[in-house]
């Protein structure tokens, strides 16, 4: 859910630029509902002041569940799903934040929401929004039992109210990120050439490159979120290949959709994969094959690839030099 909601909060910034809002804009959330918190600051930025543009650094360097969650209240759960229905992806439903438990009339209320000028003047202020929409119903569940409350059920999960989005949607909505001109005109996200620049260096950028929000190379390696070709390898990663990605893990499912670029070998290729790491059935257990199944699967599948891609010969190669970006440090 995280990238699309990415694209998204900078398409919605770009709606409300006649406000002076910008991406560094400070951002209130409060609060006016069961199960809402606020944010009046934030200690990973270099003057606390929590804005969009960390919020998505957050996201894309490590899959910080919190940040999604508060760009998750910015946009309105109506929002989401509307614009991704607009937008051809209509089996998407997103439905709920991550990692705290929510009912689903919780879920559909969202914070109210202010962005304040330097003088902490109010430049836009977003009511407490309620989504109304009824989405179809779905009959998805995964494994032979599942956990409930420290209990074992012996019936499969019930996925029905989560969240959900085709991996072919996700191959196509990086794709649109990367190359916006190739993806069909109604397909695009309403965001500015700056967007798609800051969107892209983020996604690339190792996150001990980054300086605001600053990471521990040894709790957070170059190799972290970069699943397909890497898996969960913890020394410093060469700087000529960078992954332009996105990845998912939960119930033991493990996804990445990547555009690899290697700057050196002048390479490039898109790849979007899945594996699920239950080998036992029984979901919410944490008992995920991760580091035995997935990560050996994910980091192979993108040797393979790369090095067809490496001895394939091209009628036209690539041209990278837009992806020379300049990172943090």
């Amino acid at each position: 859910m995280k990238l699309p909601a990415v694209l998204l909060a900078l398409q919605k910034l770009n709606e409300l630029r006649n406000a002076g809002i910008t991406i560094n804009t400070t951002m209130i959330t409060e609060a006016n509902y069961n199960g809402q918190t606020v944010t009046y600051n934030d200690p990973q930025t270099i003057d606390g002041r929590p804005t969009i543009e960390n919020y998505i650094k957050r996201v894309l360097l490590v899959s910080d569940n919190e940040a999604f969650n508060r760009l998750y209240e910015f946009l309105g759960q109506q929002y989401i799903n509307d614009q991704l229905h607009e937008k051809g992806y209509l089996d998407a439903q997103v439905l709920h934040r991550l990692e705290i438990s929510l009912t689903e009339d919780e879920n559909r209320h969202t914070n109210p929401v202010k962005f304040l000028d330097s003088n902490n003047n109010v430049l836009y202020s977003q009511p407490l929004t309620y989504n109304k929409e009824v989405y179809a119903e779905r009959n998805d569940s995964l494994g032979k039992a599942h956990y409930n409350n420290g209990r074992i059920i012996d019936s499969p999960m019930d996925f029905s109210h989560k969240n959900r989005l085709s991996l072919q949607d996700l191959h196509h909505i990086l794709r649109s990120a990367i190359f916006p001109q190739a993806a069909k005109e109604y397909q695009r996200f309403n965001i500015q050439d700056s967007d798609y620049a800051f969107l892209q260096k983020y996604m690339s950028e190792f996150p001990s490159e980054s300086v605001y929000p600053p990471y521990d190379s040894s709790q957070f390696p170059d190799a972290y979120e970069k699943f397909l070709l890497y898996g969960a390898r913890n020394e410093p990663l060469p700087k000529s290949i960078r992954i332009f990605n996105k990845v998912g893990d939960a119930y033991g499912e493990l996804v990445d959709v990547v555009y690899i670029i290697d700057l050196d070998k002048n390479i490039e290729f898109f790849v979007s994969a899945a594996i699920n790491c239950n080998t036992n059935s029984i979901v919410n257990d944490d008992n995920y094959e991760y580091d035995s199944l997935g990560f050996p699967f994910m980091k192979n599948l993108g040797k393979v690839l790369y090095d067809y891609e490496l001895n394939r010969k091209r009628t036209y190669p690539p041209d990278l030099s837009s992806f020379r970006i300049l990172y943090d440090k």
